[in-house]
């Protein structure tokens, strides 16, 4: 083989991939899409089997607006989840300050001893 021959496989290939992407994201936006019905989605797939290239482009060329919305509606929910688990996870560590004066409070109501404040104290320092 020469170079034109590995360069037009190569070419093949990253079209044969890039042919491969988009259809699993049309499968994919297919069942995420839940205004679409059952037998409709069906029909889609069964075309994208019979005549993927054609309805593969008839795809994007009806839905693509709406495929757009729903991945991007579907990335907004998982920052905000992402984030709400973050502000959740990070908020259950106290700081040095909030644990001495929950522990100073204990010493004022008499519940620990001075010793055992000044070990809390030295550790919630540490």
């Amino acid at each position: 083989m020469d170079f034109w021959d590995w360069f037009w496989l190569m070419v093949w290939w990253f079209c044969f991939f890039a042919y491969l992407i988009l259809l699993f994201q049309i499968i994919a936006d297919l069942f995420r899409d839940p205004d679409l019905g059952g037998w409709a989605k069906a029909f889609w797939v069964v075309g994208l089997i019979v005549l993927p290239f054609l309805v593969a482009l008839i795809y994007i060329v009806a839905r693509g607006r709406g495929m757009a919305q729903r991945q991007l509606k579907d990335a907004v929910e998982t920052k905000q989840a992402t984030d709400e688990y973050i502000r959740a996870t990070a908020g259950t560590s106290r700081s040095a300050a909030s644990e001495i004066a929950d522990a100073k409070a204990l010493l004022d109501a008499g519940a620990i001893t001075p010793d055992e404040f000044a070990h809390l104290k030295a550790r919630a320092l540490a």
